[in-house]
């Protein structure tokens, strides 16, 4: 299985995937980090996968999701986007409605 089909593998079978730098309990980057405490305060469980564990996620994970940073957040399959998209979207009270849908 490639990079690309693990992506989609991972996406579909996991209710929320958020793909960040580092993990939740260790970020690596400021976004990641900033992240996985939108989820968290969102009260969801969620994967966390580790791009800097494994070099061809990202090209893949850029290449599927049509989207050029990290993190990226996935829910029920569908793209969300990144940081700067959950923040608003967690602000307006969206992020938590798409969560709890």
């Amino acid at each position: 299985m490639n990079a690309k089909e693990k992506i989609h593998q991972t996406v579909t079978e996991n209710p929320v995937v958020l793909y960040m730098k580092g993990t939740r309990q260790f970020p690596q980057c400021g976004f990641s980090a900033k992240a996985a405490q939108i989820l968290k305060a969102c009260g969801v469980s969620f994967v966390d996968v580790n791009v800097l564990a494994d070099p061809e996620v990202v090209p893949a994970l850029k290449d599927y999701a049509d989207w050029p940073t990290i993190p990226v957040l996935y829910v029920k399959g569908e793209f969300i986007g990144g940081c700067d998209i959950m923040t608003e979207m967690y602000q307006a009270g969206e992020l938590q409605q798409k969560l709890a849908a």
